[in-house]
């Protein structure tokens, strides 16, 4: 093809299709499909057509699609990088061509573009590409004085720019415009943005913009969003801060049109507000060095006393300018005081003085270019208010949001700006902030994740609100009041609210100090609800609700229309439960077991008010008292969902004491520096300390570590080997330069002769990469591990821990998991190694799931040390007892510890003595020598009797083999006493509470808690002075950034630094990432962002696990992909489990085409709530005809996407599973996200979940709604290797399933299934054939699954009863049902009752993991519902 003919064909695409469509995603979505930007336009790009518009576009608007998508968007440009400078350039003068011109949603979409490729600095392709348009060359644009003043500040900025200044001079004609263009282009940029403001008409001359118009304030609103992730970059605001500064963009975009039009400014005021606050950020742009408040001020106060000191010199012989350059300071500085005083100097005095200051109007020229823009404002009131922004003093960021509310109010919770309800599309910006690969300082990290975590709570919290109140059905009565014509679980009327106490203000505070309220209600509920009510505990959070509603009686709530305008919502205020009340009106202790009596419904809570927002509202006497007393509906939500209040608390108070994050750390956190720093090798401790590292019983023998270094030169104990019988444990000397190890094998001291004291060793053979990882996690620095699906990553944590453990005795591990389920699962694992137990301790709720008797919460460890000690003090009164000492030793403790020290240390010192007097020794040959040393041992060993339970205590064939049993029974006996002196301190301390805060801060070496309640708890464990050294994080890549970095901080600075010695986290960012709801806070804030998956960003050196051992080869090839070098581990090839085929199926995967049952796909009953039958009855059928061959219930899990179908599936197995003996119901029913870190043997799913499975893996779906994903094109490749349908081989059995060959014969045997009525047809068929044999064939067998509990009876039994007999139908004459239902065409899968009034209302991702067991939860069924609410608050 010519290159001719290339472009025509790319100006056609462009302008008939994705010009035409105003670059509909839509349209540009198919041509992503296509892949056109990597088979049509990159690859002919180059220098003859660099400067064709269309093609620029074309490629521009293929990348912003990609990021829309979130698929790679540069990879692309990185396999052919040659043309992108070339390709970037062009596209920056585009954007300034006046020449050609641009629509207004072309600029949009070169505007995005831009902002893509500012925030994707961390690839080098890109960062090398704009360097040029941000770095210090820039400041040509600014004004001379400017320049000078910054040169100023920084003097040895003026030697780079005089390099900068020389080296120009050596430039060519064409190379001096290029670079000139590339230094001016955002300067220019900004001036276009003034010229789009100016476009834009007041609303007093055009209330109602046209569509062009509305694409200006588009690109407006686009290009602050730009400017905003400039300014919160450091490496790309250091020199554009200045820019922006001395171009006055905040004045002159806060005086426009635009900002003054009350609904099309909204957005713009609300994005101008964010790049003030990045503008005017506490920190010095050159070094990165946050400011301290005593810089801020001093800074704030030079600058007023320059202005003072150049009007001084400019007007000192006017009288009426006296005040302002006599006045203090501090008198100054406020917008009010500078209005007044620089109001006393006329136009043509106040253009001078605008002349001598460095603020960017040098000259009459430059005065010009801004007034220009305004032709509202004259040239004085445009210059006043420059001058007023540039000296008035801002409120710090600390005062602005310690004055924030804590609760959303209902202005924030319905701004769409803010909190946005309906799909984002990515077509508009938000006024969000942006977790991107970079933060400026410690605070800029905390405040964003700050704002972002109330929002998405918001979110949910709207949700929650809209649902509860719409079910009250809120309608106005004829007399103009408010009557409520439904109920509902969440909510309920107030009968009366009143506030009883306003706390005085603090010291140096203008707010209350308290706020509380009392709320009376009515109870008159359903007993189970009324329950609930009752049980709100202290600092459960609440919300009072006002509504005035406009609607009639009668009139049904419409999920399609708007919330607020149906319900007449008026006011939303937070509060926390303090307590209920009882009859005479005191709190209810929560801690007694015993409700109190009431005589009536009524029930009266007394309730702490957020004193921000009553302060606010304060302000306006008549609003606060529309407000406080309007309330008419209390609204309260899940016990798990209400800890935001608590997170956020945690966050502000990290903000407002000072962070010490470890010195290593603190750079690579913030997204700066070398990303390797932290790696163990470059950490120059490590060197001095780990010479030597104690891999303990890491290897399981010599062998074991050439497997794992199969590159090294290994010695043992100096000398070569290659083959010997050193045994663990092992100590290696490892230089990776020459790649030799030495080998030191050494042996664990004796514990004593009791088998259970002996050491418990692990039997796991690690993998190469599995032990470079733990040589990482053993030394000092940040260990990240990506571990795939099966790859060992619960026994890599707990072998590093264990490691830990034993080398570091003194030393502190905290455990941190996303989940209490993968908390457990590490837990109990560890339980199991050669760690005391008394050294354990589980944090949180989830402890009570420990699959063990044991108690390890921390009154539960309590509870053990007491009973530990009273073992341990009667070990001591039986030693006492065969030592002959009459004295009550064992009383107490310390009586224990005088024992030991006069008594048993001195025996032994004794025996130490005796064995080794030479006078006691002979002089005859050796071997007489030896026999006589060893009956020493025997003969003088002060502790037999106490050992007397012990068989042959000593075996008299060497001295030093007695010996070491003699120390062994020494170290137990020390143990003992050891133990007592740690236990001493609980014979102190009186209180339970004081001996579990002991427990925590002083005994536990290996603490444990999730995520979530680190970030509730902390406060309360830095005051304990909690302390740790290590953190272990596991599934780090479901972790929000906010919950992964508070653990780091739960214990106070040591001396100014934090005592953190090792980060081990262990993830998987190409699994699911953090939950977030709502869908722009994933998108536009980048919120799902882990900070595991940002250091992956930013090239943190990771360690790759190599090997999984959980799936089937072929199974583990749909995921193995994504992963570096992905193989299968030993017995995946040798275990019978994975050589046979699945019984009853032709293939070990396959994906099924769902079609529309009776022509209904997938439905949405309730909004967010989406269901499809026909998938639903075809896996349920599918997991019935597993169960009729034999697979065992427990080996079944049926995964889905959203709750809805997870409850319709539920309904369906309950109404033809659960009840039937001969079924059941399956291991699980639940959600992917809630599965994650999960596995079982058979998964069959309404989703691509390829690597939970073992051995089967079946998914149901619309087949064409997944193969245009280009994220699972590969594993759609392979799955399109088999047909759509489902291929079944009914006459195979689960117990024969070691035994099954199959040849072509066999094979021909097979049904095809086509669709799910004809599936559920055939399980109804073969089920009737199955029971029918069984019956025939082993009737003992049918009658133990009928009637299971049935007891034998005896033939002579005169009371024996004919056994009923069973038709065909599998329904006994009893009517005890074996229940099969077939599908009919009416049957929609959910019960029959149609009360709006009891849907669920979580209707969105799963936050739910209760085990199917459990009787599942229908949209329709309330007491369903309630059950499983009941069993997730206990």
């Amino acid at each position: 093809m010519t290159p001719d003919n290339f472009l025509d064909q790319i100006r056609h695409t462009y302008v008939e299709q994705i010009s035409a469509s105003s670059f509909s995603p839509s349209i540009v979505s198919k041509l992503e499909i296509d892949q056109y930007l990597e088979n049509r336009l990159w690859p002919e790009y180059d220098e003859s057509n660099c400067d064709c518009k269309e093609l620029i576009m074309s490629i521009v608007a293929m990348v912003n699609q990609k990021f829309r998508e979130g698929v790679g968007s540069w990879q692309t440009f990185e396999q052919n990088p040659a043309h992108f400078p070339l390709f970037f350039r062009h596209t920056a003068r585009l954007m300034l061509n006046t020449e050609c011109s641009l629509t207004s949603r072309e600029k949009i979409a070169l505007m995005v573009f831009l902002i893509r490729c500012f925030n994707s600095i961390e690839v080098e392709l890109i960062r090398c590409s704009i360097q040029k348009y941000i770095s210090m060359p820039i400041w040509s644009c600014l004004s001379s004085a400017r320049l000078e003043y910054e040169f100023k500040k920084v003097p040895k900025l003026k030697k780079f720019w005089k390099k900068i200044e020389k080296s120009d001079q050596s430039l060519s004609e064409q190379e001096r415009e290029q670079v000139m263009f590339e230094r001016k282009f955002l300067y220019n940029l900004i001036y276009d943005f003034y010229k789009c403001l100016n476009e834009i008409p007041p609303v007093e001359i055009k209330p109602k913009l046209n569509r062009q118009e509305m694409d200006l304030i588009r690109y407006s609103e686009r290009f602050l969003e730009f400017l905003i992730d400039i300014e919160s970059l450091l490496p790309t605001r250091r020199f554009f801060n200045a820019v922006i500064d001395d171009l006055h963009v905040i004045t002159v975009a806060r005086l426009s049109m635009l900002a003054k039009r009350p609904n099309e400014g909204r957005l713009f005021n609300q994005l101008l507000d964010i790049l003030r606050f990045y503008v005017k950020f506490e920190i010095d742009d050159v070094t990165g060095e946050a400011l301290t408040d005593a810089q801020i001020a001093s800074q704030h106060f030079e600058k007023l006393t320059n202005l003072q000191k150049k009007i001084f010199k400019l007007f000192t012989d006017i009288d009426e300018y006296r005040p302002l350059f006599l006045a203090s300071v501090a008198s100054i500085d406020n917008r009010k005081k500078l209005l007044e005083y620089f109001s006393l100097i006329n136009e043509e005095r106040l253009i001078t003085l605008c002349h001598h200051l460095e603020i960017g109007l040098d000259n009459n020229e430059q005065i010009d270019k801004i007034c220009n823009y305004f032709h509202n404002l004259t040239r004085r009131d445009i210059l006043l208010e420059i001058l007023v922004d540039r000296y008035q003093r801002h409120d710090s960021q600390m005062k602005s949001l310690n004055q924030m509310p804590l609760y959303p109010s209902e202005e924030i919770i319905w701004d769409e700006n803010l909190v946005p309800s309906k799909y984002y599309s990515g077509d508009y910006c938000l006024a969000l902030p942006k977790l991107n690969i970079q933060f400026l300082t410690l605070h800029d990290y905390l405040l964003r994740n700050f704002r972002l975590f109330r929002l998405e709570s918001t979110y949910e919290i709207r949700q929650d609100i809209e649902n509860a109140v719409a079910h009250l059905k809120p309608w106005k009565t004829e007399d103009g009041d408010v009557m409520f014509g439904g109920w509902s679980r969440m909510a309920i009327p107030i009968d009366s609210f009143h506030i009883t106490e306003i706390g005085s203000a603090r010291i140096g505070e203008d707010k209350p100090s308290r706020v509380r309220g009392e709320i009376i209600v009515n109870l008159n509920v359903k007993k189970s609800i009324k329950a609930e009510w009752e049980s709100l505990r202290k600092h459960d959070v609440c919300f009072l609700i006002s509504v005035r509603p406009e609607t009639k009686p009668g009139t049904p709530y419409n999920y399609n229309e708007p919330f607020i305008p149906q319900v007449g919502l008026t006011y939303v205020r937070g509060c926390e439960i303090e307590g209920m009340l009882d009859v005479q009106g005191r709190l209810v202790d929560e801690t007694l077991g015993e409700r109190p009596q009431f005589d009536t419904d009524y029930r009266t809570y007394r309730v702490l008010l957020d004193t921000n927002q009553f302060k606010i509202d304060n302000q306006d006497s008549n609003k606060f008292n529309d407000i406080y007393d309007s309330f008419n509906i209390l609204v309260r939500r899940k016990p798990k969902e209400n800890n935001f209040k608590a997170v956020l608390e945690t966050i502000r108070d990290l903000m407002n004491t000072k962070c010490v994050v470890p010195e290593w750390l603190h750079d690579i956190l913030l997204g700066y520096g070398d990303p390797n720093a932290a790696y163990y090798s470059n950490i120059a401790t490590n060197n001095n300390q780990f010479k030597r590292l104690d891999f303990f019983d890491t290897f399981l023998d010599y062998d074991h570590i050439n497997e794992c270094f199969p590159s090294y030169q290994i010695t043992v104990n100096g000398e070569d080997s290659h083959s010997t019988n050193a045994a663990p444990p092992f100590r290696l000397s490892i230089d990776d330069e020459a790649k030799k190890i030495s080998v030191l094998p050494y042996k664990i001291p004796s514990r004593g002769p009791y088998v259970e004291e002996q050491p418990k060793w692990n039997r796991i053979r690690f993998t190469s990469t599995q032990v470079e990882a733990i040589r990482s996690g053993i030394q000092h620095g940040l260990t990240m591990v990506v571990g795939p699906p099966g790859s060992g990553k619960t026994d890599l944590a707990v072998q590093i821990i264990n490691n830990l453990y034993h080398n570091h005795p003194e030393q502190r591990t905290l455990i941190v998991t996303h989940s209490n389920q993968a908390l457990n699962a590490m837990f109990e694992k560890i339980m199991a190694l050669d760690i005391d137990e008394r050294h354990l301790l589980r944090l949180g709720h989830g402890e009570e799931t420990l699959e063990t008797e044991k108690d390890f919460s921390r009154y539960g460890r309590v509870n053990y040390v007491l009973g530990k000690r009273l073992q341990l003090l009667d070990m001591v009164a039986k030693l006492a007892q065969s030592l002959d000492l009459a004295d009550d030793v064992a009383y107490t403790c310390e009586t224990a510890r005088y024992f030991y020290l006069y008594h048993v240390l001195s025996k032994w010192e004794a025996f130490l003595y005796e064995i080794n007097d030479p006078t006691k020794l002979g002089h005859n040959d050796s071997t007489t020598n030896d026999n006589r040393s060893a009956k020493i041992i025997e003969e003088t060993f002060p502790f037999h009797k106490f050992f007397s339970n012990v068989q042959c205590l000593f075996h008299g064939k060497s001295f030093e083999e007695d010996f070491e049993i003699a120390k062994g029974c020494f170290r137990y006996l020390k143990k003992i006493f050891t133990q007592l002196d740690e236990f001493r301190a609980f014979e102190i301390m009186r209180s339970g509470s004081d001996r579990a805060n002991y427990l925590l801060v002083r005994e536990a070496k290996i603490i444990a808690m999730t995520c979530t309640h680190a970030a509730l708890k902390r406060k309360e464990l830095v005051n304990l002075m909690f302390q740790y050294d290590n953190v272990m994080m596991e599934e780090a890549a479901q972790i929000l950034e906010i919950e992964t970095f508070i653990p780091l901080l739960l214990q106070n600075p040591d001396l100014g630094h934090n005592r953190l010695k090792r980060w081990i986290m262990i993830g998987d960012h190409l699994q699911l990432p953090p939950v977030i709801k709502n869908i722009s806070f994933q998108k536009f804030s980048n919120m799902e962002q882990s900070l595991f998956a940002r250091f992956v960003r930013l090239g943190v050196p990771t360690i790759y696990l190599d090997s999984q051992g959980r799936a089937r080869p072929s199974i583990c090839r749909l995921y193995s992909w994504k992963y570096k070098n992905l193989k299968d581990l030993k017995h995946i090839n040798e275990l019978p489990e994975y050589q046979f085929p699945n019984p009853g199926f032709l293939n070990e995967y396959q994906l099924i085409n769902v079609e529309d049952f009776n022509n209904i796909g997938e439905s949405e009953p309730l909004p967010y709530f989406y269901q499809n039958l026909a998938e639903a009855e075809f896996v349920v059928a599918t997991f019935m005809y597993m169960r009729l061959l034999g697979y065992p219930s427990d080996k079944i899990t049926i995964l889905t996407t959203y709750n809805g179908q997870k409850h319709l599936i539920r309904d369906v197995v309950e109404q033809r599973c659960a009840k039937n003996p001969f079924i059941g119901r399956p291991n699980k029913v639940t959600t992917v996200d809630k599965f994650q870190g999960q596995q079982n043997d058979y998964i069959l799913s309404i989703i691509v979940a390829m690597s939970r499975a073992r051995l089967g893996f079946y998914v149901f779906c619309r087949q064409n709604l997944f193969t245009s994903c280009l994220e699972l094109q590969q594993t759609f490749a392979l799955l399109s290797k088999y047909p759509n349908q489902l291929q079944l081989i009914p006459n195979e059995n689960y117990s024969k399933r070691f035994s099954i060959i199959r040849n072509d014969s066999m094979k021909k045997e097979t049904i095809i299934i086509d669709d799910m009525p004809k599936m559920v047809q055939f399980v109804f068929d073969f089920y009737k054939k199955q029971v029918q044999t069984i019956r025939e064939q082993d009737p003992e067998l049918f009658e133990s699954i009928v009637n299971p509990n049935r007891q034998q009876q005896q033939k002579d039994d005169d009371d024996d009863e004919p056994e009923q007999d069973v038709d065909d139908d599998g329904i006994n004459e009893n009517n005890e049902d074996l229940p099969f239902e077939k599908i009919t065409e009416e049957d929609t899968g959910m019960n029959d009752d149609d009360d709006d009034d009891e849907i669920d209302e979580s209707m969105d991702v799963d936050m739910d993991d209760d085990n199917v067991n459990n009787k599942p939860q229908s949209p329709q069924s309330e007491d369903k519902k309630q059950e499983e609410e009941e069993k997730e608050k206990n």
